[in-house]
């Protein structure tokens, strides 16, 4: 055990959030994701929310201030009468370590899952949210 360091971040997590390098993506993804057939690396963080772990990673992860979108949304598929409310979540809890946040990029759902395909890791939780998935694009280090 290290100190600082939040217990839902497991040791493998963090191994992945050190290796990733600027412009590399990491999704968090919710219950319904597949998961498991779009990743090439999978993470199991099963039992815990996506807002927990996103701020938990948020301490160490800088996002990219040289994209335009460094947050994505898997976008509502139209017709479907859901409202995601956890999106207001996700702004406040990025909001407090990105003060300059200031929208998602949302993304249609099947090239959300192409995109994730290639992205360097893919975070299985276990949130129930609907359209809970969400796409983190790391930043430059400037400490």
């Amino acid at each position: 055990m290290l100190k600082g360091i939040p217990k839902i971040i497991s040791p493998e997590l963090m191994k992945v959030l050190l290796e990733m390098g600027h412009g590399d993506e990491i999704v968090l993804a919710d219950g319904n994701f597949p998961a498991a057939s779009c990743a090439s690396r999978l993470i199991r963080c099963d039992g815990h929310g996506i807002i927990e772990l996103l701020d938990a990673i948020l301490k160490f992860f800088p996002l990219d201030t040289y994209s335009e979108n460094p947050v994505s949304l898997m976008q509502v598929v139209e017709g479907d009468p859901a409202t995601p409310t956890i999106w207001k979540d996700y702004r406040s809890a990025i909001k407090k370590y990105d003060q300059d946040f200031t929208s998602f990029e949302m993304v249609e759902r099947f090239a959300f899952y192409e995109r994730s395909k290639k992205a360097f890791a893919i975070v299985a939780t276990g949130e129930s949210a609907l359209y809970a998935n969400i796409l983190l694009k790391k930043g430059v280090v400037v400490e």
